[in-house]
C-alpha cells in the first residue's frame, strides 16, 4: 500500500482570491513505513508575497521569483504523487490549492476521495483536544525543534510521524521485529533436561478389551 504525506505553503488562505502555492513537500509511505523517498519544490507564485504569509513560512518574493512555476513542475509533482492516497492535515486546504493550480493549466483535478485527513482523524480520536500539527507533535512527543517557521517538506515529515501515531502504523513493524528473534531462537546447549522413558505396553485387561472391540467390527479394511 503506497501513500504520500503531503503539505503545501501558499501566499494566503484562499485560491479563489488569487493566492498560489509556493512550496510542495511530500514523503512516501509503503505499507505505513517511510520508504526514504521525499519530494520538495519551491514555486514562483507569479504574484507578490503578502507580509503575513511571509511571516509564516519565511519565503520572500525575491527568492521565489528565481524558482520554476507550478506549470513547469506539475509533471514532476504528479509523477511523485502517482495514484497514492494523499495524507494531509486539513485536506480541503491543500487539495483545494493543488486543484486550483491544476485547473489553471487545464489538468484534471485530484479527486477528494484520495485524501486522508489527519485533522479529521485527530478530532475523532481526541474530541475537544487541540488538533493542530504542533499540538499533535506535543501529544506524541515528536521533536519539532527545527520548526521555527512552517515549511512544506518539514511539515510533511512531522505529519508522517503524527499519522503513524494516529493510525498505529508503527506497531506492526515493531511487533514483527521483536517477535522474529523469539520465533527462530534455538534452545541453549544443555538447557533441555533428559527424562526417563515411560512404559507404554497395555495391561492384559486392556489387551483383552481391545481384542473384544476389534471382533465387533464388520469387514475391517485390514482383512481386505
Amino acid at each position: 500500500m503506497r501513500e504520500v504525506v503531503l503539505d503545501t505553503e501558499t501566499t494566503g488562505l484562499d485560491p479563489s482570491a488569487g493566492h498560489r502555492i509556493v512550496e510542495v513537500g511530500a514523503v512516501e509511505l509503503v505499507n505505513h513505513i517511510p520508504s526514504g523517498r521525499r519530494f520538495q519544490r519551491y514555486l514562483d507564485p507569479e504574484r507578490d508575497m503578502p507580509e503575513g504569509a511571509e511571516r509564516v513560512h519565511g519565503l520572500t518574493s525575491d527568492f521565489l521569483a528565481k524558482q520554476n512555476r507550478f506549470a513547469d513542475e506539475a509533471d514532476a509533482i504528479l509523477e511523485f504523487i502517482g495514484d497514492a492516497k494523499l495524507v494531509m492535515h486539513n485536506a480541503p486546504f491543500d487539495l483545494g490549492f493543488l486543484n486550483a493550480e491544476l485547473e489553471r493549466i487545464e489538468r484534471p483535478p485530484i479527486p477528494a476521495e484520495r485524501a486522508v485527513d489527519t485533522l479529521v482523524i485527530a478530532r475523532r480520536k481526541y474530541p475537544g483536544a487541540p488538533a493542530s500539527l504542533d499540538a499533535l507533535c506535543k501529544r506524541f512527543g515528536i521533536d519539532r525543534s527545527a520548526r521555527e517557521k512552517h515549511g512544506a517538506l518539514l511539515d510533511a515529515e512531522l505529519l508522517t510521524d503524527v499519522y503513524l501515531e494516529l493510525t498505529g502504523g508503527r506497531q506492526p513493524a515493531l511487533g514483527l521485529q521483536q517477535a522474529a528473534p523469539a520465533a527462530v531462537a534455538a534452545p541453549a546447549a544443555g538447557s533441555a533436561r533428559e527424562r526417563t522413558p515411560r512404559a507404554h505396553a497395555p495391561t492384559d485387561a486392556e489387551a483383552a478389551a481391545h481384542a473384544a472391540f476389534v471382533a465387533t467390527l464388520k469387514d475391517p479394511i485390514w482383512h481386505g
